[in-house]
Order: C-alpha cells, then structure tokens, then sequence
C-alpha cells in the first residue's frame, strides 16, 4: 500500500510560525495519509493512557530558586557513554516514509546536527546501513524486535554493530501488538516497504510489518533469553519497556545498561501508569546500577528538566519527530528539537539550575504530581 506513504511535498509554509510542538499535529494531519496520521497519533484500547502520558507531566510543580548566575546553563549530557548536547533522544518509531519520503534519513541528520542521539526501529523504512552512510557521524543507536528467525535477529544487531551504531535498544513490551482501533477501522497493517527487511527470500520477509510484530508471541522471549541477545554484540544493551520497580531490578542483576520507563506511547496495554509517574519508583528501585531513561509524552523542554531531577538520564521524543518530518522533512524535525532546546535552557535558567548536575527533587513539590 505505498499511497500511505508521504508524496514528495515542499516544507509547509506554516513551519515559520510553529512555536511549540503542539503546533505541528494538525499540520501533520493535513499532510499524511488519514490512515497513516492515526497509526502515528492513535494509542490503544479506549486511549485512557495516550492522553494520560501528556496530562502527567503537568502536574508536577516546580520549586525555582532566584539570584543564581544562570548566565550560562549547561545542558550537555551522555547516553551509555555517548554524548548527547541535551536530555533528549529521538524515539525509535516504524516506517518514517509515512510522513516524508526522506524517512529516517532525514531524522536522523536533523538529530545529528542537533548532537542528540537518533534510535533507527527494526521496522524503518530506510535500512540500517543507509541511516548509517547518510549519517556516519551522528549517534545513532538500534531497536530491536526479536525475530521468530533468531539467525535474522542476529544479523540485524550483528549489521547495526557493523555500521557504527552505538548501541542496542531491545523493545520488550511487545509479545502481542495492543488493540489499536483506529487502525482496525483504518485497515492499516504497516503494509509498506521496510528497509531492513528488502532483499529476504520468499517465505522469509514480511507480509506486513504488523504480522512480524504478532510473531513476537511465538517468540516467546523471556529473561532467560536477555542474555543471549547480548551475547550477539559488545555494545551496551537497553531494555525499553519498563513500568515496575520489579522489573527494573531484574535489569539491573541481568547487567543491562539502562532501561526506558516507557508504555509504547500507549499502544500497549492501556490503562497503565504514565512513564513519568513510575520513573521514581524505577530509579529507586536500580539505585545508580544502570541509566534510566523515560518516553511517553514529552511535549515541552520542561518535561526533560523533570525527567532529570527526578533522576533520569533523559527522555526520548516520539509522535512530535513525526509531525515535525511530515510537515517539512529534516527541516521540521530540526524545528522539533530546537524548540526543545530553548524551551530547555529557559526553564534551566528560571529554575536556578546553572547544568543539569544541579537538577534534583528539590527542584519539585514535595509529595510528587498533583
């Protein structure tokens, strides 16, 4: 079904006025396929938590100190060892042609400029090694759907170690793909080219990407197997997919390098906390073991601020990468991730916090969001 890909548009002339990322969604809507927007935008279920992942981050209340040199806030930071200008990296997201025909291409030129680290999905439409050559410098790191093919799954780690990729984000949230209803009203199957599949032999590939998905079931990946998908790569693994401190601590006795606090942008299991709202509860629980990150919601450089007081490495950026991509290809991802940016050293400044090292729970209410 390639008419749900993106045709070769100009940058929207409403790019000039986007002031915040809520600005670019109806932009993204008008431009992408109908179908393709609301696999992008929907969640699953009733979509409780999808509007919930937005709503937690606004009740935490900020605590600002006052007559603090902030004449230069610092905001540099590292990911697993690699750096990062700011807390933010982009989310690994399917199938980036949906909303610009540059797909992940023009993403991750957009982050690699921005020197923030770039997650290419397992079901992107650009191939691991093209993101690479289009982008030999940036951070870019692999997500990983563990294939029914094991030897498959392999290949793709062992090509992403290869082409300079700095680490593995093993996805481990996904045995059975959430009830999405709008896709199922839609029909929409992910049924477009994917770059990491081309070339597979018949029987082999895909018939589409939402098939290769439900085959996660047969996989049958369990703790027991984390080790094993190590054993495929020296590069530093992740887990993304975390919401309890139970987990969490398993993580962390397996080794891992760190873990997203993450729902799947509510395409999972609905009703379940927001990331950010279990984020404490997941630091506390790894107590400096490994990194934590934290998706799901971000729509202001506020959130980052947070995420990181509360003891986050960073977070990572979803749904607003899309609709800035498909309102105007690299140009408006980089329009994404610069108002983050401000939106970041601003509210650093007002708070009195001269780096991110100075982040911390007194910078929040007490007693956590209200």
């Amino acid at each position: 079904m390639t008419d749900l890909l993106a045709p070769a548009l100009d940058p929207d002339p409403r790019l000039a006025s986007v002031v915040s990322l809520a600005d670019l969604e109806p932009i993204a809507r008008d431009r992408m396929h109908p179908a393709s927007f609301e696999y992008v935008a929907g969640g699953s279920f009733d979509e409780l938590t999808l509007a919930e992942n937005e709503a937690a981050w606004r009740r935490f209340v900020l605590r600002p100190r006052v007559l603090v040199d902030v004449s230069v806030v610092e905001t540099d930071t590292t990911f697993v060892g690699l750096p990062a200008s700011m807390p933010i990296g982009i989310a690994p997201m399917a199938a980036h042609a949906l909303a610009h025909p540059d797909g992940e291409i023009a993403t991750a030129r957009a982050a690699a400029n921005a020197g923030v680290p770039f997650i290419l999905s397992t079901m992107s439409s650009r191939s691991i090694e093209e993101v690479a050559g289009a982008v030999p410098d940036g951070v870019r790191f692999f997500q990983l759907y563990v294939q029914e093919d094991l030897g498959f799954a392999r290949s793709l780690v062992e090509r992403a170690a290869a082409a300079g990729y700095g680490a593995i984000v093993l996805t481990v949230d996904l045995p059975v793909v959430g009830y999405r209803e709008r896709d199922r009203r839609s029909g929409f199957g992910l049924a477009v080219p994917l770059g990491n599949f081309d070339g597979r032999a018949p029987g082999e590939g895909l018939v589409t990407g939402f098939q290769a998905l439900g085959a996660q079931r047969h996989v049958g990946l369990t703790w027991a197997d984390v080790g094993a998908v190590r054993s495929w790569t020296s590069l530093p693994l992740v887990l993304k997919g975390i919401l309890t401190a139970e987990d969490a601590r398993l993580a962390a006795e397996q080794g891992i390098d760190a873990v997203v606090v993450s729902n799947h942008g509510s395409r999972q299991l609905d009703r379940v906390a927001a990331p950010i709202d279990v984020l404490e509860e997941v630091v506390g629980a790894v107590d400096g073991r490994l990194e934590v990150w934290v998706d799901g919601g971000v729509r202001r450089g506020i959130d980052p601020a947070i995420a990181v007081a509360l003891g986050a490495r960073g977070v990572l950026v979803g749904r607003p990468i899309i609709y800035g991509l498909a309102a105007a290809g690299e140009a408006g991802v980089a329009r994404v991730l610069a108002i983050l940016r401000e939106e970041l050293d601003i509210t650093l400044a007002l708070l009195g916090a001269r780096s991110l090292a100075q982040l911390g729970p007194r910078h929040l209410e007490p007693g956590g969001p209200r």
